[in-house]
């Protein structure tokens, strides 16, 4: 179709694609797959039809998103298709896919854009589902995460997670910086920049928020930070360390570790820091909680049996009931977001990797070979997992599928970069 758009509309639109493969590749998170999964679907993705520079900034996205994910081998799809084209079924299927995906962009007259996409099954010559999206300019990454979503729950029947974010740390000289990006590490911006480490970062349940602790009082302060006015106030503030927030999933309250009786504890506060009640009383440490899915039960670490284990104690407190028994040293529980599996750290041979547990069958796999893991995050959907680790002594993020298949690694050219956390499924 031909394109409507004015040259100021085209120089706009040039600078802002000049500005995305910019910020991916140099200022933003950068991601190396360094491990797919086999049986990758063989998938086509038509360029859109319509405006040349817009089609390529989103189908771009598109395609980094579902390579990235390890599920589906692109195949190239030849000319573009338009929304309303019957796709040559016989030449895809020729080219060896087995699904195709294109659409159309239109320029429409207030100076936004309409992005159609459709997604066929090509051995069966069937429609799988169409898809629009109403959108400006500024919005071409977002719609190409959003037709990544789309095209993975209709091919593997889970929603897709290209559309949420992450949340990490950044540490350069002097400088700490709370970041927040897409999935894909693009689109950084920065929430909070210190001289103090900040610390344990934690999106809310619904995303608007993240939890961290931040040590700008020159003591651990636990924070709740609003991203959508960018205010903040203190959720925990007592005498000696407060630490380790971990989320209600109702968003209510907070799971804390504090020292003021002692020994670091858990504890049970409402978000505005009213509340507190304590969960835990040993005389070891007890440490990194983490609610359950159905909120019922916090897991956590502890050393009270005399090496670092996780553990897992009723909201209403009683007696913990130990997890982890292979190994004297497993760490930093993560429960998945079905509740049926549980992410942790595990000394390996004095390596620490990243393992996963059945929790019914208790059948335990490691899913790393670094050496310096921590922090694992699930993603919402509880396909992938991600996690700090350091290569060439620098911190680094990498991610790994539950199942260990697919890997890849996150990194920023200069600065370690830790603490990541997952933010949850986009509304």
């Amino acid at each position: 179709m031909k394109s409507i758009l004015s040259v100021r509309q085209i120089a706009r639109v040039a600078a802002l694609f000049a500005g995305l493969l910019t910020s991916v590749a140099y200022a933003q998170l950068s991601v190396e797959i360094t491990g797919a999964g086999a049986n990758r679907l063989p998938l086509a993705i038509a360029d859109l039809a319509g405006d040349r520079i817009v089609s390529q900034a989103i189908t771009s996205v598109v395609r980094s998103d579902l390579e990235r994910s390890g599920l589906f081998r692109l195949v190239d799809a030849g000319a573009a298709l338009t929304e309303t084209s019957v796709p040559p079924y016989a030449d895809l299927r020729g080219r060896g896919a087995d699904a195709v995906a294109y659409g159309s962009i239109s320029a429409l007259a207030d100076g936004r854009y309409e992005t159609r996409v459709r997604l066929a099954d090509v051995p069966k010559q069937a429609a799988l589902g169409t898809e629009g999206y109403g959108h400006t300019a500024t919005q071409l990454r977002t719609i190409g995460h959003r037709i990544s979503d789309f095209i993975y729950e209709k091919l593997t029947g889970e929603r897709g997670i290209f559309s949420t974010r992450i949340a990490y740390v950044v540490k350069t000289p002097g400088r700490f910086e709370l970041q927040i990006a897409d999935a894909d590490g693009g689109n950084a911006q920065t929430a909070l920049a210190s001289k103090e480490p900040i610390i344990s970062p934690l999106w809310s349940p619904d995303g608007s928020k993240l939890a961290y602790v931040s040590f700008e009082s020159k003591k651990p302060v636990i924070y709740v930070h609003d991203l959508g006015t960018g205010r903040r106030y203190i959720a925990a503030n007592f005498k000696g360390s407060n630490s380790a927030p971990a989320w209600s999933p109702d968003g209510r309250r907070l799971a804390i570790v504090l020292t003021k009786d002692g020994n670091s504890q858990l504890y049970l506060v409402n978000v505005d820091g009213s509340g507190i009640t304590r969960l835990t009383n040993s005389s070891g440490v007890d440490t990194e909680p983490r609610f359950s899915p159905d909120g019922s039960t916090v897991y956590f670490t502890s050393d009270r049996g005399g090496s670092p284990q996780v553990y897992r104690v009723a909201i209403g407190g009683g007696m913990p009931e130990r997890v982890t028994f292979e190994g004297n040293y497993n760490v930093t529980p993560r429960p998945s977001p079905d509740g049926k599996s549980l992410a942790f750290v595990t000394r390996n041979g004095g390596r620490f990797q990243v393992a996963i547990m059945d929790l019914a069958t208790k059948q335990t796999q490691i899913l790393t070979d670094s050496a310096k893991d921590e922090s694992p995050s699930f993603s919402p959907n509880g396909r992938m997992i991600i996690y700090a680790t350091e290569v060439g002594g620098r911190g680094v993020l990498a991610a790994v599928s539950a199942d260990g298949r697919v890997k890849q690694r996150l990194s920023v050219q200069a600065g370690d970069v830790r603490e990541p956390s997952w933010g949850p499924l986009a509304n």
